[in-house]
């Protein structure tokens, strides 16, 4: 999974008015991620490239206990939430934020081979849909788009940033799912996994600033 971990920043912003801003939500969605690819440039968490590991896939995420275990990725949610409460003292934005953070893990256990744990330690989980790309393309662009059109429906957000942004994350998946696989992981690695988080945030805060209405 990887725009459709950003499907649900779109909904909730969309469902409720008491929702942080959606580049708040966008940074939420891919929070895991985020601190995963800083973790792998640090040494402290790993991956390599393995091509055939799954069809869609290539990446071999076979240590990654900090962010990618539920209990991890619950940690991460709370400390979000505990920022979103500092800067706006309003406790259902904060537990808004906070699932948002969480609902990565769950996104990714649809779609991962097993590589995926409740603390950090075996059994590892994944009902593994990377193998089932019939299933998984159009479940992920489904429910990204549907949930861009439901957010736009609502939030009247201007028509060229919507459509901006859905290019942006069409580009964006394209290159995920169809670009060339590197030969070894690098900082290069890193660096172009947040390049990417930071383009469709960065496209997403520009299309909320131009919102004219409430949910």
């Amino acid at each position: 999974m990887f725009i459709g971990h950003w499907a649900p920043a779109l909904a909730a912003a969309a469902a409720s008015k008491r929702a942080p801003k959606i580049g708040v939500l966008f940074v939420a969605a891919q929070l895991v991620d985020w601190a995963f690819f800083g973790l792998l440039l640090l040494g402290v968490e790993h991956m390599r490239f393995s091509p055939g590991i799954s069809v869609m896939n290539p990446m071999d995420l076979y240590r990654m206990p900090i962010t990618h275990s539920l209990l991890g990725s619950a940690g991460f949610a709370a400390v979000f939430a505990g920022l979103i409460w500092l800067g706006s003292k309003d406790p259902s934005a904060a537990l808004i934020g906070s699932a948002v953070v969480l609902s990565h893990w769950f996104l990714d256990l649809l779609v991962h081979v097993p590589d995926l744990t409740l603390a950090g330690n075996p059994p590892k989980l994944g009902l593994g849909l990377w193998n089932h790309p019939m299933v998984e393309i159009p479940l992920e662009l489904g429910i990204t788009f549907g949930a861009l059109w439901w957010y736009a429906k609502v939030r009247k957000p201007a028509g060229l940033r919507v459509i901006a942004l859905a290019m942006i994350l069409i580009a964006l998946q394209a290159v995920n799912w169809f670009g060339p696989v590197e030969p070894e992981v690098t900082a290069g690695t890193s660096l172009l996994a947040f390049f990417a988080y930071g383009l469709g945030t960065l496209a997403a805060w520009w299309m909320g600033k131009s919102e004219s209405s409430q949910a």
